[in-house]
């Protein structure tokens, strides 16, 4: 049988309007992401989640002790639900997320939050090079508009070529509704 962690990544205030780094979706990915929690802490799942702090005061967002570098409201953890303090864009570099992991006898980890394009990404690879079987719930995550060489790639897109490359080797993607109705039919 196996044993389930939700990883909630960087559902931070910054990333909401009026934040430093407002992400296109992101109320309605942390509306599901909320309801994801809801449905892990019934099962008996782990919860972790997953703060994201520069080490700079000049940095563009996420300041130490700001704010905006806070969880979410909508996600907040409770007392006895673990939350990692993190510097980099993996969540397990120099960190205690994969020693959390496993001292809970964790095999297989489900993923939402933020970035898409890049703290979603880093976390969702991770954990399939450790032998992690992954699921990321793609509406539960949020993404921006990105700019290469001239190019803006709109939100949207940014969003959808990270899942499906994430899709293609990493993880199995689901929705929000699919995964509760899933968990719910095992139960």
């Amino acid at each position: 049988m196996t044993k389930k962690a939700l990883i909630v990544v960087d559902i931070q205030n910054d990333y909401f309007p009026g934040g430093k780094w407002t992400l296109s979706g992101v109320e309605s990915a942390a509306k599901n992401a909320a309801r994801l929690i809801e449905s892990a802490r019934k099962a008996g799942d782990l919860v972790v989640h997953i703060r994201h702090e520069f080490q700079s005061s000049d940095a563009p967002f996420f300041q130490p002790g700001s704010k905006g570098a806070a969880l979410h409201p909508s996600v907040m953890n409770l007392e006895n639900e673990h939350v990692v303090l993190k510097h980099q864009i993996n969540s397990y570099r120099d960190t205690d997320l994969k020693e959390h992991l496993d001292r809970n006898g964790i095999t297989e980890v489900v993923i939402c939050g933020n970035m898409s394009h890049m703290c979603v990404d880093a976390i969702t690879r991770a954990s399939a090079d450790f032998g992690y079987p992954v699921t990321v719930i793609h509406d539960a995550c949020a993404s921006r508009d990105l700019e290469f060489d001239g190019v803006t790639v709109p939100a949207k897109y940014a969003h959808a070529a990270f899942m499906s490359a994430l899709g293609f080797a990493y993880a199995t993607m689901m929705s929000t509704d699919d995964y509760i109705g899933s968990a719910a039919k095992a139960a």
